[in-house]
């Protein structure tokens, strides 16, 4: 039985500026997944780095009020949302609220450096 709290996962910023606490991933835990999960956090007024994978993502939202922009397109996103990010797509999402926007993060296959891409905020 695998089990792991919030609590046992350490945090760190991710290459996209947002915090992290990665749940689970096939590579750090004897684990039989193709995807990694993990918890992240926006502060707000912050929004994350725009960026893109060559995996496809899902964000569902835990806490707070976002706007979400995908591919160009933007959607204000709140707590209940299940938000699907395609591969290769440019994203980034912002706190749009007076509270941490907290969500998870699903990749698949599981998410590694070399497959994600932080563009310079020109591009």
């Amino acid at each position: 039985m695998f089990i792991k709290h919030f609590d046992q996962c350490s945090e760190f910023t991710a290459g996209d500026g947002s915090i992290l606490r990665e749940f689970l991933h096939p590579d750090k835990a004897d684990l039989q997944l193709r995807y990694s999960l993990a918890h992240a956090t926006v502060s707000p007024g912050r929004r994350t780095a725009p960026h893109c994978l060559n995996t496809s993502e899902v964000y569902y939202i835990l806490q707070g009020r976002g706007r979400m922009t995908i591919g160009g397109e933007s959607a204000d996103v709140d707590p209940g949302c299940t938000i699907y990010i395609p591969p290769n797509v440019v994203q980034y999402i912002e706190n749009i609220g007076d509270s941490d926007l907290l969500f998870l993060c699903i990749v698949d296959p599981a998410w590694r450096v070399e497959d994600e891409q932080i563009l310079d905020e020109s591009d």
